[in-house]
């Protein structure tokens, strides 16, 4: 990616020097036959004095000289009839060129030419040469801005894209730096369960092996970031229950009890990434804990298939849901309302579910609380 950006920006810089260095050998070009038609019209000028030239032929051949340097003109007379023209494709005859005297004024002051008692008025335009002049060197210019936005817009991915590969390598050495403990602890665990006759520790016990087969799955999960994402046959119906299942046993059931609720059709069938869509959805229902501490509430997860097929899971809470002036916001990565949250939860969940799905997760509509919307294509 990084070699072919740096080869499309070469020959970007390329085209744009090229055509600059074209252009201005065209204007030198140009300038140099002006500087050879105004010298010879010069000398015409000096034969015509001469008395042994005609001055007619010398008149004709300034008016072929004219005609050759490329000015766009027509000649009216005090009527305003045009009279001649030079260097249009139409004659003073052709209906356009009363229209074209009004686009020549629009381009430079027209000039009353006074002689043999009728006065004359030249209206004229510009050559190709400045019309080139006016266009050419503002579209390089153009061009030259939007070669600098792309370089900033590529200086600026490469720096998010080293980022990532920091992030991703920390994440990484976290899931191995993890395994050790972790190893350690279910030898400790497999030691305690070998103990009969105490009920308390066998509870115990069972508990810490959960535990255990979760911090396992959670450094799986860190040694995903940075990876592609699986394409595997997933039922989002067992996702859900084993997210419903995981929070239902540690929400408060006492005091500001939370309550969750599971909704689904059936099995849901799809492609993707099980362990970064459980990610996901866990995120986005400890969002919704979170929003129940210390009030309690209901939070219900409903899982269903669209019509066109896609998989559409709500997580909707009765809590004081998100204020409409932060909704834009929830997703921003670092954005909190929390005093020691992070600002991650939410953006990462969005970027399992659009960047590594081709799915959307959003903040939609409800009568109380706050409901996410996933949906995952089939």
């Amino acid at each position: 990616m990084r070699r072919s950006a740096i080869a499309v920006v070469t020959v970007l810089v390329a085209l744009l020097l090229g055509s600059y260095v074209l252009f201005t050998q065209r204007v030198v070009a140009e300038l140099r036959r002006e500087a050879q038609r105004t010298s010879e019209m010069y000398a015409e000028v000096l034969a015509a004095q001469d008395a042994d030239v005609d001055p007619t032929s010398a008149l004709l051949e300034l008016a072929n000289d004219i005609r050759e340097s490329g000015v766009p003109m027509i000649i009216t007379d005090a009527n305003g009839n045009p009279t001649a023209t030079a260097n249009l494709p139409f004659d003073e005859n052709d209906p356009r060129a009363r229209e074209w005297i009004s686009r020549l004024d629009a381009q430079n002051k027209q000039i009353v030419a006074r002689g043999l008692g009728t006065n004359q008025v030249i209206h004229f335009g510009h050559t190709r040469l400045v019309r080139g002049l006016q266009v050419i060197p503002m579209a390089q210019v153009a061009f030259l801005v939007l070669l600098l936005l792309a370089g900033g817009y590529a200086l600026q991915a490469r720096a998010r894209a080293d980022r990532e590969r920091v992030w991703a390598g920390m994440a990484r050495e976290s899931a191995h730096q993890l395994g050790t403990p972790i190893s350690s602890l279910s030898g400790w665990i497999e030691l305690l369960g070998d103990r009969e006759g105490d009920d308390l520790g066998q509870r115990a016990v069972n508990h810490m092996a959960s535990d255990i087969e979760r911090l396992e799955r959670v450094a799986h999960r860190f040694e995903r970031i940075g990876r592609p994402p699986q394409q595997e046959d997933v039922n989002a119906s067992e996702i859900l229950e084993r997210v419903t299942n995981y929070f239902g046993a540690r929400v408060p059931t006492l005091a500001h009890a939370v309550a969750l609720e599971l909704h689904t059709t059936g099995d849901l069938p799809m492609k993707g990434d099980a362990v970064l869509i459980e990610w996901a959805l866990e995120a986005v229902v400890k969002n919704a804990v979170d929003a129940l501490a210390g009030r309690g509430g209901k939070i219900v997860i409903d899982g269903s298939r669209l019509p066109e097929g896609d998989i559409r899971i709500r997580v909707t809470d009765d809590g004081p849901g998100v204020p409409r002036d932060l909704r834009r916001r929830v997703f921003e990565p670092g954005f909190t309302t929390k005093e020691r949250g992070w600002g991650i939860g939410l953006a990462l969940a969005q970027r399992i579910v659009a960047e590594w799905h081709r799915g959307s997760l959003a903040l939609v509509p409800s009568e109380r609380g706050a409901r996410f919307e996933f949906i995952l294509p089939a």
